[in-house]
């Protein structure tokens, strides 16, 4: 099998050239579109719709396929302080495991 295509990760409207990457705020799952989206609202976005294509079931199938997108995580709860105020959090965990062959222990982007 391929590796999983650019269309097939990042959402039908994405495409690519030697210096841009481009995905659609549309084919963000849970996001609602503005202008001004904040950072970690659109990392969030491309993490969910990443973990539609990238599976377990689909990596133990595909030899080509590197990365698992894990969104399988219990949530729990955390306390942040801010200033004298501390409030109870629900902390939302993402796994992403990247498979490569033995060799080097660094995360190089060009090795998946």
């Amino acid at each position: 099998m391929a590796e999983p295509t650019l269309t097939n990760v990042f959402g039908a409207g994405a495409t690519q050239d030697a210096t841009t990457l481009t995905i659609l705020k549309a084919d963000l799952p849970g996001l609602t579109a503005s202008a001004s989206n904040p950072a970690e609202a659109l990392l969030t976005g491309i993490l969910k719709r990443a973990a539609v294509a990238l599976t377990d079931a689909n990596r133990d199938l595909n030899i080509d396929q590197s990365v698992f997108v894990d969104l399988s995580q219990t949530p729990s709860f955390t306390t942040r302080v801010n200033g004298s105020t501390t409030e109870t959090y629900i902390r939302n965990t993402i796994a992403v495991e990247l498979d490569k062959a033995y060799g080097t222990v660094e995360i190089d982007p060009d090795d998946y």
